[in-house]
């Protein structure tokens, strides 16, 4: 819809929580592109943060939960949205499997993968298969961890077949250790131990898959598994890999690798296909996915580039909002 001048392009973000800066991050790119662009939220919750810098909100169910989709459609249809970003793994396999559906029924675009890219991502073991199958660097998958003269040594990794946010994620240093998390985590995946300088790679790709943007951030500082202190690193043996990776996986959007420069290479941990928490980080260098986002939504072509900042330092803080007797933020 054109206004005047201007276009109208209304963004949904779900499970929008604490993610301030990332609505923040959409309505600098609608401004700056002279778009007339309503940020709708979407959470379970009336005390999520990120909810009073939207220009409306809404209350919907749990993911999974009855009405789950149909309040999504409802949404899409009272505000005439355009693009649905989610930002949680939960939502991902379900969004997935009712993409089309959706689109359908709404003038909006999903932005999740397929679900055979989820399913790769999503599960941390299809994860390791398929960087191992495709010749990928990646920690070596230990199945015979139950055997105490088991082909692996000490130490090894422990993290939920299917976790997010580094929860229940534990390094093993003896058998006494093993015995222990086996139990403690909830369908565990057991790797080699690996060691190295940690980077978080954001990457953008158009809906056809195309990668626009790639870029390295070095994980300085994290806290809660999120990333609280990083540096941009134009590294191109990282961004030539990913590029590789890219073009056997197919994803959409802006997701996220996570991996290791070892003294052996290359070794990548997982594959968050939505905006991580400090995606923030590489748009404020320049890598801008909301501005790419809104540009392919108008019909632009967009072409592969580096153009972002490099060594840049992101510094994250906490912050506080403060809501009055009425409900408003004051």
């Amino acid at each position: 819809k054109i206004v005047g001048n201007v276009m109208n392009i209304n963004i949904l973000i779900l499970s929008a929580g604490r993610r301030v800066e990332l609505v923040k991050c959409f309505k600098d790119a609608a401004k700056s592109l002279k778009l007339n662009s309503n940020i709708i939220t979407a959470d379970i919750s009336e005390t999520a943060p990120a909810i009073y810098f939207a220009d409306k909100n809404y209350i919907i169910p749990r993911v999974g939960e009855r009405n789950y989709i149909d309040s999504i459609i409802e949404i899409c249809r009272e505000e005439k949205i355009k693009l649905i970003v989610p930002t949680i793994d939960t939502e991902l396999d379900i969004l997935a499997e009712n993409k089309e559906l959706i689109e359908k029924n709404t003038n909006a675009k999903v932005l999740v993968s397929s679900k055979e890219v989820i399913n790769i991502c999503r599960n941390k073991i299809n994860t390791s298969i398929f960087f191992e199958e495709n010749g990928f660097g990646v920690p070596r998958l230990i199945t015979d961890y139950h055997l105490s003269t088991g082909n692996y040594k000490f130490p090894l990794f422990i993290k939920p077949l299917d976790g997010s946010s580094s929860i229940n994620t534990f390094r093993v240093n003896n058998r006494l250790h093993l015995d222990f998390f086996i139990k403690y985590v909830k369908n565990p995946i057991i790797q080699e131990f690996i060691e190295g300088k940690e980077y978080t790679i954001d990457a953008f790709m158009d809906f056809e898959g195309n990668p626009i943007t790639i870029v390295p951030r070095e994980r300085v500082a994290t806290r809660g598994g999120e990333i609280s202190k990083g540096k941009i690193v134009k590294d191109f043996e990282l961004i030539e890999e990913v590029k590789k990776v890219i073009e056997v996986l197919r994803p959409i959007g802006h997701i996220t690798f996570q991996c290791m420069k070892t003294v052996y290479g290359i070794k990548f941990i997982e594959i968050n296909p939505r905006f991580g928490g400090g995606a923030p980080m590489s748009i404020k260098a320049g890598a801008n996915s909301p501005m790419n986002l809104y540009k392919l939504l108008m019909g632009e072509k967009l072409t592969y580039n580096e153009d972002y900042e490099d060594n840049m330092m992101a510094l994250r803080f906490d912050d506080s909002i403060f809501i009055n007797k009425e409900g408003q933020l004051v």
